[in-house]
């Protein structure tokens, strides 16, 4: 009979317990007190809501007139409880002075049980213990928390520049001993080397470079094996761009040699920042250009027209808070040598030569024909080629062996990297006794020689004409009669009339 009647006292006594715990006015503590940490000047959130199960029972106590009242009891738990924000049955806000205008709560978040304090900014006073007293209906609900202060610091503070070694450190006030620290770098962990060392709670690098900006996390891990970890935003000022840049130009083209920082040292109030360009050529240093503060940052270096004498490393060197910091740029002059002097004999085996001065290794060459020289009939105009009938050809070296008129034109040799397109230079073909550009001749060859044969077999033909006429003219009307040779004698008059008469009967 007992053990039959046990389960039944159980059920009545955890009844009895439940009944007690929720009774009216008796305040609802949260299991544990919460620890919340967060950095000097962020936003933080101090949590206190009602749970999904207490939101469903009390939801319509929710709509009366709800109280809260945040206090704090500061680092030391001597210290008496001072108001830092609350918010009256009849909605009057109130502040502590200190906490003006940076605490506040969600009135309209009261209703979803919601009644979170948050601070912005947050002050290194600002840690200690925290309480919230909650009045609802005939409710009343208690949230206890610590709030924890996490701070991340740069020695040298300030915007750092490249090179600039660099100390970041990490403190919380956590209590218990400090039994572990580890950095991440934008997600990554960072490994202890040569230039990532760890000193006495910190991280020290020894030379920073612009990739070692960006997002760094501390997480300290203590005795009692919480984990604290904060966040900070590393700006170092250095060069944009590749390490080492190579620009690549044409023979007689321009070049603009870049040297950009990473950020404009006038919007972060650095002044007096200036740059020198120069170039080591046969043992000496040449100076090839100075400026002052740069626009944006930039002191790229012009060059007008560069030449074979003009390749090479030149240095970009520029000086800020009294460091110096150096880039080196590269170059690369691109020429075209072709085998036959100026301009070359139909037929003939031509080669046309791409070099490039202070090469990397990885770059490839390809040949095309911007545009071709040939026309209709035997004259010639420079135009460009459709690209379906673009002639592209590989390698530094291109080779016509039967020079023809349809090489004549703009032949361009580039040079190519995994980067891409890197640079390119043109080369004018030309062939002797071919007309390239100009007004087109009115008539063609074949039209001028057949109009010359038209007008020879006219003339001819006048002659022919001419010839013919004047015989006509000159010839008696009886040709017959010009068998007569012999002439009458006056002694013989009779005689001969009649004998004439008898020869022009005998004739006709």
């Amino acid at each position: 009979m007992t053990l039959a009647f046990m389960p039944l006292s159980l059920t009545l006594m955890l009844l009895v317990t439940n009944a007690s715990s929720t009774s009216p006015g008796a305040p609802k503590k949260q299991k544990g007190e919460q620890r919340v940490w967060a950095k000097v000047g962020d936003l933080v959130l101090l949590p206190c809501h009602l749970s999904p199960q207490e939101l469903q029972s009390s939801w319509k106590q929710l709509y009366e007139k709800t109280a809260v009242r945040w206090e704090r009891h500061g680092e030391s738990s001597h210290k008496e409880p001072h108001m830092v924000l609350e918010v009256e049955y009849s909605g009057l806000l109130k502040r502590a002075r200190s906490m003006m205008p940076r605490a506040s709560v969600r009135e309209t978040s009261f209703r979803q049980g919601d009644f979170s304090l948050w601070i912005e900014p947050l002050l290194s006073d600002d840690a200690g213990h925290y309480e919230a007293l909650v009045r609802y209906g005939k409710e009343t609900r208690r949230c206890q928390l610590e709030l924890g202060m996490v701070t991340v610091t740069v020695n040298p503070p300030g915007l750092l520049v490249e090179t600039e070694p660099l100390l970041l450190n990490c403190n919380s006030s956590h209590p218990a001993k400090l039994v572990g620290m580890r950095w991440f770098h934008n997600g990554s962990l960072v490994p202890i080397s040569s230039t990532f060392r760890s000193r006495h709670g910190a991280l020290s690098i020894s030379r920073p470079t612009v990739s070692d900006s960006g997002h760094w996390r501390c997480e300290l891990t203590y005795s009692d094996d919480e984990r604290v970890s904060a966040t900070f935003n590393l700006q170092i000022l250095g060069f944009a761009g590749p390490a080492s840049p190579v620009v690549y130009a044409a023979v007689g083209s321009a070049a603009n040699l870049p040297c950009l920082l990473n950020r404009d040292p006038s919007a972060s109030r650095i002044l007096g920042v200036s740059a020198q360009w120069s170039r080591l050529a046969g043992g000496d240093l040449e100076i090839r250009g100075i400026s002052g503060n740069g626009s944006n940052g930039s002191f790229t270096l012009h060059l007008a027209e560069v030449g074979p004498r003009d390749a090479g490393q030149y240095c970009c060197a520029v000086s800020i808070h009294g460091m110096t910091i150096t880039r080196d740029v590269t170059l690369a002059v691109m020429t075209v040598t072709p085998s036959i002097k100026g301009p070359v004999a139909e037929g003939s085996r031509l080669l046309l030569i791409c070099s490039l001065t202070h090469p990397r290794g990885h770059e490839h060459f390809q040949w095309r024909q911007l545009s071709s020289g040939l026309s209709n009939g035997s004259s010639f105009e420079a135009t460009p080629r459709s690209p379906a009938v673009q002639r592209y050809y590989l390698g530094s070296t291109l080779e016509l062996t039967h020079v023809s008129q349809e090489d004549i034109g703009t032949w361009e040799c580039s040079v190519h990297g995994s980067e891409g397109r890197l640079g390119a230079v043109e080369y004018e073909l030309y062939i002797t006794g071919a007309q390239l550009s100009g007004p087109r001749p009115i008539l063609d060859g074949q039209t001028s020689f057949g109009l010359i044969l038209v007008l020879f077999l006219l003339l001819v033909a006048s002659i022919l004409a001419l010839v013919l006429q004047n015989r006509r003219i000159f010839s008696p009307a009886f040709p017959a009669l010009e068998r007569v040779v012999t002439a009458p004698t006056p002694g013989n008059a009779g005689k001969d009339e009649g004998q004439e008469g008898k020869s022009l009967q005998t004739e006709c």
